[in-house]
């Protein structure tokens, strides 16, 4: 790998994570009371993203559908697989309870993910119908169609997920 695509990762890993920290602050600021600030920091992870969208290009790193479905198949199972079973394993030897139900909750919604993606991507081309998402606003879980009544991951109540369509 050269040089420079070695830091257009670096600067994709670096300005994704800006977007996502900007947007939290952002949540932050309105419920602080300062909505300037707050649309300041939405403003920013906007051209955040604009800024990593351009180094994924830079970087071929979007291809067709298919290979991007297999390669969110590959990250996702190397998560629940790997990373996130490492880290809770760390988080409960350091007895760092929050880290470890956060890694917990992630661990658990990114096998979901994973089977989510292989499930498109077994029906890829064929008809069938479009419906949207439900996301629990606490662990992440991922539901198709409609939410649970409750989160099985977390147990957060299905009229608080949000509806991605």
């Amino acid at each position: 790998m050269s040089k420079t695509e070695q830091y257009l990762k670096e600067a994709f890993a670096g300005e994704s994570q800006a977007n996502r920290k900007y947007l939290a602050f952002a949540a932050k600021a309105d419920q602080e009371g300062y909505p300037q600030v707050a649309r300041l920091f939405r403003a920013a992870a906007e051209a955040e993203t604009i800024h990593a969208h351009s180094h994924l290009r830079a970087l071929n790193g979007v291809k067709s559908t298919k290979e991007n479905l297999l390669e969110a198949i590959a990250g996702e199972t190397h998560e629940f697989m790997k990373m996130y079973p490492e880290m809770i394993e760390a988080a409960k030897a350091e007895g760092h309870k929050v880290g470890q139900r956060s890694f917990s909750y992630a661990n658990e919604v990114e096998k979901i993910h994973a089977q989510l993606y292989q499930s498109l991507l077994d029906n890829l081309g064929k008809p069938g119908e479009t419906y949207p998402y439900y996301i629990c606003p606490v662990c992440g879980l991922t539901a198709e169609k409609e939410a649970p009544a409750i989160c099985p991951v977390c147990g957060t109540k299905g009229s608080m997920f949000r509806r991605v369509d």
